[in-house]
């Protein structure tokens, strides 16, 4: 979004869409990320993720301000992260992993809601996709709102420390390599900042969104073409 201001490449409708959007996630999807990670948490074990005050989708919960700003920002943030307590679980390892990988899987349980809602509209009100009005907004924002989850659950899943990926990569290997990931996750997200900015990494991350866009797109157009219904084509959404 910043970009887009300092560019000039940028609309009324586009900004007051994709403001509320960012908003939206802000205050709903990064909260609904952070509590399906404390859920996943307390119903393996760790019960004390309760008295932390994590376990609740009251967004001052989980919000962290400089992650917000961000969001504001550059379209992409993040939430404070929960504590977890490995020592809870019945397998430490694959007890985090499945913990970890509850957070992307929210962000596209999120994403699956909002093509839902475009392939709803294309059916109910398909005038929303010609008019110039109020629901040229509403395109801007589900857009936005759909990309943004999609490139928080892809992001997140890189097997890179501190990111949830990485607890999944965890369970295949050994503790000590596990340790040394710990111990210089600092490092590794410098250099994983670094690869973003430079853009090797956000060419991959492009890849695999969009990748995982179109996966989406087409589970969520399937109730309707059970139904014999038709759906938004996908081009014309993305």
């Amino acid at each position: 979004m910043l970009s887009q201001l300092l560019s000039g490449n940028f609309t009324i409708q586009s900004v007051i869409a994709e403001i509320f959007a960012v908003l939206v996630i802000i205050f709903l999807v990064l909260p609904f990320h952070e509590w399906a990670h404390a859920e996943t948490a307390y119903l393996l074990g760790d019960k004390g993720i309760k008295q932390r005050g994590r376990l609740s989708l009251n967004p001052l919960s989980h919000i962290d301000p400089m992650g917000a700003l961000a969001m504001l920002l550059i379209g992409f943030g993040w939430a404070r992260p929960v504590p977890v307590d490995a020592r809870y679980f019945k397998n430490p390892k694959v007890g985090m992993a499945i913990t970890a990988l509850m957070g992307p899987v929210a962000n596209l349980v999120a994403a699956l809601a909002g093509l839902f809602t475009f392939h709803l509209l294309w059916c109910i009100v398909p005038s929303f996709f010609t008019t110039a009005g109020f629901g040229s907004y509403v395109l801007v924002f589900l857009q936005f709102y759909i990309i943004v989850n999609i490139n928080l659950a892809v992001f997140n899943l890189l097997p890179i420390p501190p990111l949830d990926g990485s607890k999944i990569l965890f369970v295949f290997l050994p503790d000590t390599a596990v340790q040394f990931f710990y111990r210089y996750q600092m490092f590794f997200m410098m250099g994983l900042i670094v690869l973003l900015w430079t853009g090797p990494l956000s060419y991959l991350l492009s890849f695999l969104s969009r990748g995982a866009l179109f996966g989406v797109y087409q589970l969520s157009a399937l109730p309707f073409q059970l139904f014999g219904q038709q759906t938004v084509p996908f081009n014309m959404v993305f």
